[in-house]
């Protein structure tokens, strides 16, 4: 599974979210916006942060412990 957090320098919920999937045990990346246009684009960012997995986007937005449990089927 290959999961991707998509957020802007400046959103304060990216580490949250990065440090809830670090207490479940997913491996995942931090992507900065600013850096990589592409996922941008590709993606349709408007918001930060987003949550992908395996090429979907999954959040727009920083979801609750149970959410994220769900969605990764944990």
């Amino acid at each position: 599974m290959e999961v991707l957090i998509i957020a802007t320098k400046g959103c304060s919920h990216c580490r949250n979210l990065a440090k809830e999937l670090d207490d479940l045990g997913i491996e995942h990346r931090l992507v900065f916006a600013e850096s990589e246009p592409e996922l941008v684009e590709k993606y349709s960012i408007r918001h930060s942060p987003n949550l992908i997995v395996d090429n979907e986007v999954r959040f727009r937005r920083q979801p609750t412990e149970q959410e994220l449990r769900d969605c990764l089927n944990l």
